[in-house]
């Protein structure tokens, strides 16, 4: 079940996404998720507007040549025309795949009508799905949400739109809007996508497993998955999921190199960001990877309260200098 994925020209070497998440998925950790079997990773989301785009979120948003091609940028926003124009001004920034927004759940996304408030508005849709489209000269992907509620899970209908419309990849979080991130999520409505389009369907939402992988792509018949929060802190849920699919012995990571790469993360944070940003944004990733570290309750308790680059670095060294040497 493990086999490439084909976005429009890019032949991707596996079917195991990292989903785009905002604050969480700058180019640091897709890199690291990469390395750990991740085939394919999109860039956080990004605003369509114009004014927004030399923002300082925005400046670690757009392609990076850093990273290895193809470079897909995803785009928020309810206009035709300035998504269109964003995906434009992005293509000639280097970005080989524009992604549409359609499944963020976010008030203060759903509250301007972008997002997954998109759903509800099927024409709107269609309408963006079009110009954006004829817009670029490279592959369209979306990502949305099965529909606004339980009573009104429209992505069957979306998903048809998108492909007719000429996008090359849809990917379905089994979650509706009003869900959030609660409850379960159900792939059933994934699997009449998936069993409906003739273009790849990356299925999205609880894949925490190798196991859970495996039975999603069964149950389904996704092209690949997406996975999102089981990465948080644990970007090794690749190479678990990889040896899943093929059968492989899954040996975990050693505490030596879980240590090593949270010390490599949050060096490399404060290298990306500058001292500021890089500090505040390692204090939530030091918190994942704790979770999966002895005395983790106690590491993160102190690494949240330290303001300095350097003292971090230290606290990670003096905590768990027993592990391995730095």
């Amino acid at each position: 079940m493990l086999k490439p994925l084909q976005i429009g020209s890019w032949r991707l070497p596996n079917n195991l996404a990292l989903a785009p998440m905002a604050g969480v998925t700058d180019r640091v950790f897709r890199t690291l998720c990469r390395e750990q079997g991740a085939g394919y990773a999109v860039a956080e989301m990004t605003h369509s507007k114009p004014d927004l785009r030399n923002h300082r979120k925005s400046l670690t948003r757009r392609a990076d040549s850093a990273e290895p091609a193809p470079h897909a940028v995803q785009l928020l926003g309810h206009d035709p025309q300035l998504l269109a124009d964003a995906a434009r001004w992005h293509v000639d920034q280097g970005a080989d795949i524009i992604d549409l927004n359609l499944g963020c759940p976010a008030k203060k996304v759903c509250n301007v009508a972008a997002g997954s408030a998109l759903m509800s508005d099927p024409a709107r849709v269609a309408a963006i799905f079009e110009a954006v489209v004829a817009a670029v000269p490279v592959p369209v992907t979306v990502k949305m949400r099965t529909g606004t509620d339980e009573g009104h899970r429209n992505a069957p209908e979306l998903a048809w739109i998108a492909q007719e419309s000429g996008l090359a990849l849809v990917t379905i979080h089994g979650r509706t809007r009003s869900q959030r991130f609660q409850g379960e999520a159900e792939y059933d409505t994934l699997a009449e996508i998936a069993q409906r389009l003739t273009i790849p369907v990356l299925a999205n939402g609880d894949i925490d497993s190798g196991d859970k992988a495996r039975h999603v792509l069964k149950y389904t018949g996704a092209a690949g998955v997406m996975v999102g929060r089981a990465s948080f802190g644990n970007p090794w849920i690749f190479g678990e999921i990889r040896a899943a699919l093929t059968e492989e012995e899954w040996i975990p990571p050693s505490l030596e190199e879980r240590v090593a790469t949270l010390h490599r993360h949050v060096r490399e944070l404060h290298a990306y960001y500058g001292e500021t940003t890089g500090v505040r944004l390692a204090r939530k990733h030091a918190g994942w990877y704790a979770r999966h570290l002895p005395n983790g309750e106690t590491f993160r308790n102190t690494f949240v309260r330290l303001s300095h680059a350097q003292a971090q670095l230290d606290w990670i060294e003096q905590t768990y200098s027993h592990a391995f040497a730095l």
